[in-house]
């Protein structure tokens, strides 16, 4: 089947809106699960922030809306100030960069290199530019000299790093990643934490790794129950043991203390 090519045009936030802005958000899945009740947070530019919660809090049906894997209850999405929604999506889906927890549902090519080009090829670039950006993205991740290499091969830290590839490719606004560090062996979870550092992206990273969060994220927000229940300075929030209890999370100061 011939690859269908789209031109996007480049989104365009010279007005300084924020990167990511989610107002009164509800949602409820076809069996009456009801897993979003008003959540609103907004992302500035550059701006690093932590999604955590206890299992069912909500975080990845939240994450699934942002580029419109989900869509239809209430409240609206917007990146960079453009609307999430169906005639935005192809544009929307280039700018919001996606990496879920398995990157085995993220890498589905031959190689590395067609894993990290299908979608700058989907947006219809030249040959050149898609390969320039191939080579751009497996650099900022530390993979240069991967392009051959079959993806099904590669460790779980190796996947990780390409499936982060895949999205910088499109040259995101905003980088969106649940579970980044599961699964991984204490030393790839630290140079997952140093590439994460390094990225001069904005961030949205939903994570169960409370040690990630203090040491990555100046701010967090929590969510409980389908709703956000706390937002603010992650050293703040962090602190407060009670507030960490009564929505199932683990203090790492505490942790560590227990060590």
């Amino acid at each position: 089947m011939p690859i269908v090519h789209t031109e996007l045009t480049k989104l365009d936030n010279s007005a300084g809106f924020p990167t990511l802005q989610v107002k009164d958000l509800h949602f409820a899945y076809p069996d009456g699960h009801e897993a979003l009740h008003g959540v609103s947070l907004h992302v500035a530019p550059g701006e690093k922030v932590a999604l955590v919660g206890p299992n069912g809090a909500g975080k990845s049906t939240l994450m699934l809306h942002l580029n419109g894997i989900l869509s239809g209850g209430g409240g609206e999405v917007r990146v960079a100030g453009l609307k999430v929604e169906k005639q935005n999506l192809p544009l929307i889906r280039s700018k919001v960069g996606l990496v879920f927890q398995n990157p085995d549902d993220q890498l589905f090519s031959p190689t590395v290199f067609d894993d990290v080009a299908f979608g700058p090829l989907h947006m219809g670039l030249p040959e050149a530019e898609v390969r320039e950006r191939v080579m751009r993205a497996l650099a900022h991740v530390g993979m240069s000299g991967f392009e051959e290499r079959l993806s099904h091969h590669l460790s779980i830290g190796q996947k990780k790093r390409i499936s982060i590839a895949t999205v910088l490719s499109m040259d995101p606004e905003i980088l969106v990643l649940d579970e980044p560090s599961a699964g991984l062996d204490p030393r790839a979870r630290r140079s997952l934490i140093s590439l994460l550092r390094d990225l001069p992206l904005t961030m949205l990273v939903s994570t169960h790794d409370m040690f990630l969060v203090h040491e990555l994220f100046p701010r967090t927000v929590i969510m409980d129950g389908g709703e956000v229940v706390a937002d603010g300075e992650t050293a703040v929030l962090l602190s407060d043991d009670a507030l960490l209890e009564r929505h199932g999370l683990e203090s790492p100061t505490r942790m560590l203390a227990m060590l």
